[in-house]
C-alpha cells in the first residue's frame, strides 16, 4: 500500500470561495489537500499525476465565460476533461459543477428562473438510493445555494442524484468516481455575507436583504455540517479505495 495520505488537488477558481469547512471535513477524514487558487497566481499541474482526487471549487465566473474572459479557467477545464475520462474521484461545487458538467458533454445556461441564492433545501432523486455517497443523505439535505447559470443538461449518461423546485439539476454522478453539486457545502455565514455584499442582483430575486441571509446562512450551519461532514468523509473514502499507488 502506498505511505503517504491520499492527496486532493483542490482547485479554487476565486478566493471568495475557498474550501472552508468542507476543506476541515476532508483533512480530518485523512486526506492531504494540495490547494492552488487560480485567481491568486497558483498554477495549475498539467495532469492528476502525484494527485488521487480533484474538487473543485466556486467563484463569481461563469462556465459560458471564454479563455479570453476566465483564462484562469482554461487549467481546469483540462484536468476535469482528464479526471473525467478516467474517472478519477472527483467533486465539483457550483461553478465547479457546472464546470464539470460541460467537461462531460452536458451544457449550461443563463439560469432562465433567476439567480438561487441562499440557505434552502434540495431533494434527493431515486437514483440516489443506490449512490454510496448520497444512500445516507435525508431526503431534503440543508446546503446553501449561490448561482445564476444553471445546468441545463446533464452529460450524456449522468445520473441525477438531487433536485430543486427552481432548478432540477442539482447534484450528478459522472461515471462511477465524479460527482456534481449545484449547491454549497463548504460555507461560513461571513461567506455567504460577502456573497450577498457583492450581488445585489441575487439578493434582489430572493426574499432576504444580506443580512438575512448571513443569518439563515448561520442557523443552517449546524445541520449543514450534520449532513455534509460524513459526505465528505464518504468522498475522501472512496479517494483513498481508487488511489493509484506512489507517484
Amino acid at each position: 500500500m502506498p505511505d503517504r495520505p491520499a492527496r486532493l488537488l483542490v482547485v479554487v477558481p476565486s478566493p471568495t470561495d475557498p474550501p472552508a469547512r468542507l476543506g476541515e471535513w476532508l483533512r480530518a477524514a485523512g486526506l492531504e489537500l494540495d490547494v492552488r487558487s487560480v485567481r491568486e497566481g497558483d498554477d495549475l499541474p498539467a495532469d492528476l499525476t502525484g494527485h488521487d482526487g480533484l474538487l473543485v471549487m466556486g467563484g463569481p465566473q461563469s462556465s459560458l465565460d471564454d479563455d479570453g474572459t476566465a483564462p484562469e479557467l482554461v487549467g481546469v477545464r483540462h484536468l476535469l476533461a482528464q479526471a473525467l475520462a478516467a474517472d478519477i474521484p472527483s467533486l465539483g461545487i457550483c461553478l465547479g459543477a457546472q464546470l464539470m458538467a460541460v467537461a462531460g458533454g452536458g451544457r449550461v445556461r443563463v439560469g432562465v428562473e433567476g439567480p438561487e441564492v441562499g440557505a434552502t433545501l434540495v431533494a434527493k432523486r431515486d437514483a440516489a438510493d443506490a449512490d454510496p455517497l448520497f444512500r445516507p443523505l435525508p431526503l431534503s439535505p440543508d446546503v446553501v445555494q449561490w448561482h445564476h447559470d444553471e445546468i441545463s443538461e446533464l452529460p450524456p449518461g449522468a445520473t441525477l442524484l438531487a433536485s430543486s423546485p427552481m432548478y432540477p439539476h442539482q447534484a450528478f454522478r459522472v461515471g462511477r468516481h465524479c460527482y456534481g453539486l449545484q449547491f454549497h457545502v463548504e460555507t461560513t455565514p461571513e461567506m455567504v455575507r460577502d456573497w450577498a455584499d457583492t450581488d445585489p442582483a441575487g439578493v434582489a430575486a430572493s426574499p432576504a436583504d444580506p443580512a438575512g441571509h448571513e443569518a439563515r446562512a448561520a442557523a443552517a450551519a449546524d445541520d449543514l455540517a450534520e449532513v455534509w461532514a460524513p459526505f465528505a468523509e464518504r468522498f475522501a473514502d472512496l479517494v483513498r479505495s481508487t488511489r493509484r499507488g506512489p507517484a
